[in-house]
């Protein structure tokens, strides 16, 4: 199975969220090829959750879950840290009041 590069697939996924008219942008850029991606989703109201990729070991895929979530100043933080430890790491940030990212779209899992 061939896999996407990580910049592909965040173009892809910027475009998805633009077309619903869902802001979001790129904090950090990673590397183009392979760098892991950190989605932030900023509800707006002082909260934020950060998900990552995570891969599954009983059923072998991938899934999104939860590396952070609450204040969103201890959000940020958390991010940071993943930051300092992996220089490669992609951050997207979404801004939604609602609290949608795709992330659970088909195509996007």
């Amino acid at each position: 199975m061939t896999r996407l590069t990580s910049e592909i697939w965040i173009a892809a996924y910027l475009t998805r969220l633009r077309l619903a008219a869902i802001p979001a942008f790129i904090v950090r850029k990673g590397d183009a090829t392979a760098g892991a991606v950190l989605v932030k989703l900023n509800t707006l109201d002082g909260s934020a959750t950060c998900y990552q990729r995570s891969f599954d070991l009983v059923s072998g895929e991938r899934q999104w879950v939860v590396l952070a979530d609450g204040p969103e100043a201890e959000v940020d933080r958390k991010v940071a840290r993943q930051r300092e430890f992996d220089p490669d790491i992609w951050v997207i940030e979404v801004e939604d009041r609602t609290g949608r990212h795709m992330l659970d779209a088909p195509g996007l899992t």
